[in-house]
């Protein structure tokens, strides 16, 4: 029996809290991953692990194990970054994730730049807005948009993004510009949900949440879409600010409503913690940390 895979396989699965679930992150058929910590019981002449109907639980000596595992796993991939020169120089792969839109307008422009800057790194840069898990899709560095849930993650805050209502001047000529959130119900409105849907939209006045009722003219499910109604002249969109800034800085959208914003959206880059940092990750964050800052302060005129 293979020992580290064993305990990397029971890792996994109790990371995961299943065994079919770290069979398919493991890419090994779950009879293997079963078989792999059954044998590591027997060898250990211990029950490691409680299976029941709501996942796995580990016994006292389950937690015990993968303590002391966790540790000589974490003590051999170090050794190996060192063995690799991940501490002498930066070096290797990175996985990046952002949101879509938020990506390709900022993220992109700076790993470019991380890329010239350090020609020994590659990064696969992976846009997506769902969020992205550490360990399933083996992450690591992200950034978020949004509030965070406590985690094991460190966190360091980047600027705020703005969640803006606006509308063409072509539509605004013809319309009625609203002064105050519930002036929204005489105009159309374009949004990501259905157009049965009864969609809310949320602003913020004197220390007080207005939930104001809308009914979208047209449902998309792409915020590009959304953005070129817009433009058309089509009705009012709402959108976070850097999804259309270089469009309102051109003067081809128009900001509405802006004292009843609700409060901006954090963004952060977050990763996990380490004892000691590869060189790769240490580069990539005091690179792209103050990049991302300064175009957020240039976009938002504030970064924090």
């Amino acid at each position: 029996m293979d020992r580290l895979d064993a305990m990397q396989v029971m890792l996994t699965a109790v990371e995961c809290g299943s065994l079919s679930k770290a069979s398919r992150i493991l890419g090994q058929p779950l009879a293997t991953v079963s078989r792999k910590v059954s044998n590591l019981e027997s060898q250990l002449r211990a029950d490691l692990l409680i299976r029941s109907p709501k996942g796995l639980e580990l016994t006292p000596a389950g937690r015990s194990y993968v303590t002391a595992a966790k540790s000589i796993l974490e003590q051999l991939a170090e050794a190996e970054r060192a063995a690799a020169g991940e501490y002498s120089e930066p070096k290797g792969d990175l996985v990046v994730t952002a949101p879509i839109m938020f990506g390709r307008l900022h993220v992109m422009p700076v790993v470019i730049d991380y890329l010239s800057a350090f020609p020994e790194v590659s990064v696969e840069l992976m846009l997506t807005d769902r969020v992205t898990h550490f360990l399933d899709e083996q992450i690591d560095v992200a950034l978020r948009i949004g509030d965070l849930p406590d985690s094991s993650l460190i966190a360091t805050q980047l600027g705020n993004v703005r969640r803006v209502t606006c509308a063409s001047p072509a539509y605004l000529a013809s319309h009625t510009v609203p002064a105050v959130p519930h002036d929204l119900v005489d105009h159309d409105v374009f949004s990501f949900e259905g157009v049965s849907s009864n969609t809310i939209w949320r602003f913020w006045s004197c220390g007080k949440e207005l939930a104001v009722p809308v009914r979208s003219r047209l449902g998309v499910s792409n915020i590009d879409a959304v953005i070129e109604a817009g433009l058309a002249g089509a009705g009012v969109i709402r959108v976070l600010s850097y999804q259309v800034a270089d469009y309102v800085r051109d003067e081809r959208l128009e900001l509405l409503l802006e004292s009843y914003e609700p409060t901006p959206h954090p963004v952060h880059l977050v990763y996990y913690k380490q004892t000691r940092l590869p060189l790769k990750l240490r580069a990539f964050i005091d690179f792209v940390v103050p990049r991302l800052r300064s175009r957020l302060t240039a976009y938002f005129g504030h970064s924090d």
